[in-house]
């Protein structure tokens, strides 16, 4: 709203333009998310408790954890819909709904949210700690996955990148020579519009390295910062010289109507195509179908194609991410305050990648797109540290399914629209470790007859050695932290 309503004023009270920056309303995002949480909270909870949505605590349990836990009984559960009721909130307040990421990421988080609720309300019924069967509750998963998997395939996040990188160039003597006169072959007339748009000293340089065949550095450089300010201010195009370019379906498009008018993006990606267009053999053309493609983490653009199994892979993160929330929501406060982390590290890369000069320096994907997930990751911070403000230990209200399912599915989906899938396994490195320790424990008891763990999840077995459950929850927060800080520098190390 707040976006749209700058944009209206922006004419008229120049000050109003401070809005349409995304940084600015990811701040104020995380604030109102955060008030709003401390707001409707007391509310919340006070509403819960006339409902007499209490947790149950199974008295089949290990008698030890069992006599830990049995105080906790009674405590209101399903507050998961304080964090996503102050999530959507400000979305609606700060974010560009137009943008269509923001609005998946929204998606994702009521359809899962919702999953959870109504496994929730089905305990609630029943006054016992089973809600939906295992069988349904992954029917429910699978399916969000499945659709989003589907959009994603078949309606592109926009990977390609508009400004060029030296090491896009894989020939700089060759380039330079083609890029200063003479201009031959078909596209002449388009190479000497280009020469013509550069300045006079460049052109000089340009010309003197052409004869003697040495490209320095920082000509590279600064041809590129020229060429660059061409792509983003300049309208190369003119139907009479570049009638003989070879482009494709995105170009075409593009082109459908004359000069792209939709915005600057498509002005600056129409111009790269033309340049890739005259140059072929020089520069290496942009990807356009890195959206069924996943980067692995600290290597150098190096992606493992999936192609129609993307669909597969997209229905495996989601599924695996809101179950492994799921089973780390135990302890108070443990999920939320290791979500919040996740949360804050796919914020940043959010931020990250919707820059082309960070993303081309760190050798990411670029996703313009991704921008306005900052908002969105921003809001999920506020309403999650709303929420561990009544859920830190001991906890007045319990996040339930409706909290833990809306949160994993959030943090997956996060990863899959900055194009940053595999980081996940490291980013939620805590979440890792907790659904691991649950696999190993069924499948060494099945196959072995014993068990690893006193108990299954990790944090219970932690719990039957006599560690404190505040001391549990903040070791835990600590390798959240580690594994957050170990993402981080695999983004640099490459």
């Amino acid at each position: 709203m707040f976006y749209h309503l700058a944009t209206w004023l922006e004419p008229y009270y120049s000050a109003f333009n401070v809005f349409s920056y995304h940084t600015v309303r990811a701040g104020a995002a995380a604030v109102t998310a955060f008030a709003v949480s401390l707001i409707i909270g007391p509310k919340v909870i006070a509403w819960l408790r006339m409902l007499k949505v209490g947790q149950y605590i199974k008295q089949e349990h290990v008698a030890d954890l069992h006599a830990l836990h049995k105080g906790k009984a009674g405590t209101p559960t399903m507050g998961g819909m304080l964090i996503i009721l102050s999530t959507l909130f400000t979305c609606l307040l700060w974010s560009r709904l137009s943008n269509r990421l923001v609005v998946l990421a929204m998606l994702m988080l009521v359809v899962l949210g919702t999953l959870g609720f109504i496994d929730d309300y089905i305990k609630l019924r029943r006054k016992h700690n089973q809600g939906l069967s295992a069988k349904a509750k992954s029917v429910g998963q699978i399916l969000a996955g499945i659709l989003l998997g589907i959009y994603l395939t078949y309606n592109p996040i926009t990977v390609s990148s508009t400004n060029l990188a030296e090491r896009d160039v894989v020939n700089w003597p060759g380039f330079v020579s083609s890029l200063a006169p003479p201009h031959r072959g078909e596209l002449a007339e388009g190479k000497a519009a280009v020469w013509a748009k550069l300045p006079a000293p460049l052109q000089a340089q340009l010309s003197e390295a052409a004869a003697t065949g040495k490209v320095g550095g920082e000509l590279a450089s600064e041809t590129v910062h020229e060429l660059n300010i061409l792509l983003d201010e300049s309208e190369i195009y003119n139907a009479k010289v570049w009638s003989a370019a070879l482009l494709n379906g995105e170009g075409k498009r593009l082109l459908k109507d004359g000069p792209p008018r939709a915005g600057q993006w498509e002005h600056s990606r129409l111009n790269r195509m033309l340049l890739e267009a005259a140059y072929p053999q020089y520069i290496v053309r942009s990807e356009r179908n890195l959206h069924t493609k996943v980067a692995v983490p600290s290597f150098k653009e190096f992606y493992i194609p999936m192609g129609a199994l993307y669909v597969l892979f997209v229905v495996i993160l989601i599924f695996s991410s809101s179950n492994a929330v799921n089973l780390t929501d135990g302890l108070d406060g443990l999920a939320i305050g290791a979500s919040i982390i996740s949360l804050l590290v796919y914020t940043g890369i959010a931020y990250v990648v919707s820059r082309v000069d960070w993303s081309n320096y760190l050798f990411l994907t670029y996703v313009p797109e991704a921008s306005e997930l900052t908002v969105f990751g921003a809001a999920m911070l506020g309403s999650g540290l709303g929420f561990l403000w009544y859920n830190s230990h001991p906890a007045e209200v319990f996040m339930g399914d409706t909290g833990s399912l809306a949160l994993g599915g959030a943090i997956g989906t996060m990863a899959l629209l900055t194009k940053q899938e595999l980081l996940l396994i490291l980013v939620g490195g805590l979440f890792v470790m907790e659904a691991g320790s649950v696999v190993l424990q069924v499948a060494s008891f099945k196959l072995r007859g014993k068990r690893i763990f006193r108990m299954a999840p990790l944090h219970h077995h932690f719990e039957l050695k006599g560690w404190s459950e505040s001391k549990v929850i903040i070791r835990f927060w600590i390798l959240a932290i580690l594994f957050a800080l170990m993402s981080l520098a695999t983004l640099k190390l490459r």
